[in-house]
């Protein structure tokens, strides 16, 4: 059972769920073309068999330090937007959570680069009376989560 499912009150429920996006993979992607590199280069140049090696090593290492570091991420990240409140939660042995409740909220700001356009990703700030939820990044359909925080 989720964070999520086991927050809710009574009689609340869930309008809309969202994720960080799946470019949070991409540093893992750019290890993998160094281990690509690393095995077209071992081919190409058979008297560098060391080098190669050593490069396709350090390719494997990174990307799969990476690739664990944004599917723990990934996984362990839950953001909702309720009837009454926005729900925020991030960690795996250690929990961070947000909540700020609907009647809370004044305005919501949408940060999206020319790639999170392109990718339909980006930041969202959620401002509240008095305080302001820390930028929930990287998020999936952040115009859409605007838009399901802003119905009443």
């Amino acid at each position: 059972m989720s964070y999520l499912d086991r927050v809710l009150q009574p009689d609340e429920t869930v309008r809309y769920r969202s994720k960080v996006h799946w470019l949070i993979y991409w540093p893992a992607v750019l290890f993998l073309l160094v281990v690509i590199a690393g095995f077209v280069g071992s081919y190409k140049y058979p008297n560098s068999q060391i080098v190669m090696a050593a490069v396709m090593l350090v390719g494997a290492v990174g990307f799969f330090i990476f690739w664990v570091r944004g599917f723990i991420k990934r996984w362990t990240t839950e953001i909702a937007v309720t009837d009454r409140r926005v729900i925020f939660k991030e960690g795996l042995v250690a929990r961070r959570t947000i909540e700020m409740n609907m009647d809370k909220i004044e305005s919501v700001d949408v940060d999206q680069s020319v790639w999170g356009r392109l990718f339909d990703y980006g930041s969202v700030v959620i401002r509240g009376t008095g305080s302001s939820m820390e930028p929930l990044k990287q998020i999936t359909s952040p115009i859409q989560f605007r838009n399901h925080v802003l119905v009443r």
